[in-house]
């Protein structure tokens, strides 16, 4: 199943009401990825750019979507950015099919 890396920001809403009241954002994100029919596969807090990183196994991109509308709606999460991500085997197969295709294209000049 394709595996997709999703990034984003807490909103200064969602960081007053986690200080007011903890809580696990991987266990209240989860439900929500699987009602999409996403897997979340692992939930990290992160410093810099970003404020969280989830990696989440779906069938294709639209399968993640819905969840990202839900939680985009409430107000609390921001700037979400969602990759594909390609294991090391599928890279590997993906270069191969490059050098097998190469002599297909003519650059341009």
């Amino acid at each position: 199943m394709p595996t997709f890396i999703v990034t984003g920001n807490y909103t200064a809403q969602a960081i007053q009401g986690m200080i007011a009241n903890p809580s696990d954002r991987a266990a209240a994100v989860k439900p929500l990825v699987e009602a999409a029919g996403g897997q979340m596969l692992s939930y990290y807090a992160t410093t810099g750019e970003t404020d969280f990183l989830m990696i989440c196994e779906a069938a294709d991109g639209e399968d993640i979507l819905p969840a990202l509308m839900v939680a985009g709606a409430t107000g609390t999460v921001s700037n979400l950015k969602t990759v594909r991500a390609y294991s090391s085997a599928d890279f590997t197969a993906a270069q191969q099919k490059a050098g097998g295709i190469a002599a297909k294209f003519k650059p341009a000049g």
